[in-house]
């Protein structure tokens, strides 16, 4: 029987690890079957129409929270034009209530709750070997929950965890990558969390087991020696087991290829000083760090059962910072128990300075089968009723508090997240009382002229912010603003056009000019230029003044790894130089 997996992602860019392992492992016991992925942005009627083509069998979908609701439709309509298909979901948005999603849904067979290779290799066998008789046989199979021919929905036995060593690595399989060209690689040594916070699945599994590092030393390897540009751990806290994050973190240092990154979701407050020690030793842009805070209000902390000590994160964050190699990346989650809007101001203030390369503001998802779930009724939360499960209200927070933080979070992204304003929001700052009252101004600005839900290009955010700025500042401090926009603005690329509001450098072409014919020679700045004539240095390069004559030279061969943003050089009296 032909047995197809199916993988429908939130963006390109990512990719399934789960059904490819899936795959791996059935591959490895004999058991042969097929594997397509799509993402939420391909049209559903292209995506039923490519799997209905493909002939399929059985169909097993992998289930999330953000492409539910594509599956269910699709799954209905397959049923219609292939009634004789057996459908299957796996995955942490079918497995909680499997029997009233089966109750809900009369075309899927089954669903595979929990962990899935073993699950999914003992089914796709009984198909491999009975055929359509299988669905007699289901009773054989652990860790389902199905649908007999009479339509009794039954559940089987649980399915044993099985070792980390025995998932398969799936990148071996392909030599040449194409799968996986341009976009993030997954990896997984680890699964459970000991920790128990209410709002994440990850507390239900609090065994912590661990992939052996003879393996994971060889993977790595496969990632350095394939030049990848990006490796993404999945584990869900990496350093909970000091021995098995200080093994992979010496490994990557050790190994180094100069290319590859790796991304690590950890606990900051259980760092400790050998981590920490060795964490400043690495390549700028070798690794990043993924950091959950999502509250500072010590009542939230306490009641989401998570053990965090913001003092203590605090702390290492900035020890962490302070060797400026390591890309940081801070959460808040608005919505929590006992997190109201002042409160939550005060959390995003307490993240805000700590001054991460990336902030994230997100919003509390009720998922089923968490803690959060069964209290909601005593928080007041109330969320959407369809994936995402998100937080509409609570005891706490109403919903014009939630439309008004949401106004926030956009500004966030736009103009801290986007990496491109940064030296204008950090002196922009000292206008407001509080980070949050920068944004919380910029949202309003925003709200007040009708420009959310319109699409901006990037010189009209800075135009936009350009606007702001002159709303809220002394007419004298204009020019100082417009010198930041600038340095931004150019740090990025060397920009096509120029705003409208920027001086004009037309006056200063010939002493430009002369400037790169002198370093065309010279190469007193300019060290990776050699061959380029003056000309091409000149179109490849930027050159600013700012509005007390000072130039700045932007480099874009050499950029930070961090903020990858050009290098720049403060050029005096055009003779020495001064790193800006």
């Amino acid at each position: 029987m032909k047995i197809l997996l199916v993988a429908i992602n939130a963006k390109y860019i990512h990719s399934n690890l789960a059904v490819y392992c899936l795959k791996s492992y059935a591959a490895k016991r004999g058991i042969e079957v097929e594997l397509t992925e799509y993402t939420i942005n391909h049209r559903r009627d292209d995506i039923l129409m490519d799997i209905y083509q493909r002939k399929p069998d059985v169909v097993a979908f992998s289930c999330y929270i953000w492409n539910l609701e594509f599956v269910q439709d699709i799954a209905a309509d397959l049923y219609k034009v292939l009634p004789d298909l057996e459908i299957w979901g796996g995955g942490p948005e079918v497995s909680y209530d499997a029997e009233k999603f089966l109750a809900k849904h009369p075309e899927f067979r089954g669903i595979m709750k929990g962990e899935g290779e073993r699950t999914f290799c003992e089914l796709a066998g009984l198909y491999q070997i009975y055929g359509k008789e299988a669905v007699n046989k289901l009773d054989e199979c652990h860790g389902i929950v199905w649908r007999d021919p009479k339509g009794e929905i039954s559940q089987g036995l649980p399915q044993a965890p099985i070792s980390l060593d025995e998932v398969p690595f799936i990148y071996e399989e392909y030599e040449n990558m194409m799968p996986f060209e341009n976009r993030i690689l997954y990896y997984e040594t680890s699964r459970g969390c000991p920790f128990s916070c209410s709002y994440c699945l990850s507390s239900i599994d609090k065994r912590v087991r661990l992939r052996s590092m003879e393996l994971v030393e060889k993977e790595l390897q496969f990632f350095l020696d394939h030049k990848v540009p990006q490796v993404k751990f999945v584990d869900r806290t990496f350093n909970c087991n000091h021995r098995h994050s200080m093994a992979i973190w010496r490994y990557i240092k050790e190994h180094d290829n100069g290319i590859t990154n790796f991304h690590f979701e950890i606990a900051a407050d259980i760092l400790n000083e050998e981590e920490m020690d060795l964490l400043a030793t690495f390549r700028p842009g070798l690794a990043q760090l993924e950091i959950g805070v999502q509250s500072t209000n010590i009542q939230t902390i306490h009641e989401i059962d998570r053990v965090m000590d913001f003092d203590m994160v605090t702390q290492k964050v900035q020890r962490v910072a302070s060797a400026e190699n390591i890309h940081q990346h801070l959460d808040l989650i608005a919505g929590l128990p006992y997190e109201n809007l002042e409160s939550f101001k005060k959390s995003f203030n307490d993240v805000y300075r700590l001054r991460p390369q990336q902030f994230q503001l997100g919003f509390l998802k009720v998922l089923k089968g968490s803690k959060m779930h069964e209290k909601a009724g005593e928080y007041g939360i109330v969320y959407h009723t369809r994936p995402m499960y998100e937080v509409l209200s609570t005891n706490w927070l109403t919903y014009d508090e939630v439309i008004y933080l949401k106004g926030i979070e956009e500004m966030v992204e736009v103009y801290y997240n986007s990496c491109q304003f940064r030296c204008t929001m950090l002196a922009l700052e000292a206008e407001f009382d509080t980070p949050f009252a920068m944004y919380e101004a910029l949202a309003e600005y925003y709200e007040e002229n009708r420009l959310n839900g319109l699409k901006h290009s990037r010189m009209g955010r800075f135009d936009i912010l350009h606007d702001f700025i002159l709303s809220y500042v002394k007419k004298e401090h204009a020019p100082k603003y417009e010198d930041d926009l600038l340095m931004d603005l150019y740090l990025r690329e060397k920009s096509k056009s120029r705003p409208s509001w920027a001086a004009d450098l037309s006056g200063y072409k010939s002493e430009i000019q002369e400037f790169f014919r002198k370093e065309a020679e010279e190469k007193r700045y300019l060290k990776d230029y050699e061959g380029y004539s003056w000309k091409q240095i000149l179109n490849m390069t930027h050159v600013e003044v700012d509005s007390k004559g000072k130039w700045t030279l932007f480099d874009y061969k050499r950029r930070d790894p961090l903020t990858k943003d050009a290098k720049t050089y403060r050029i005096l009296e055009r003779k020495e130089e001064e790193r800006a």
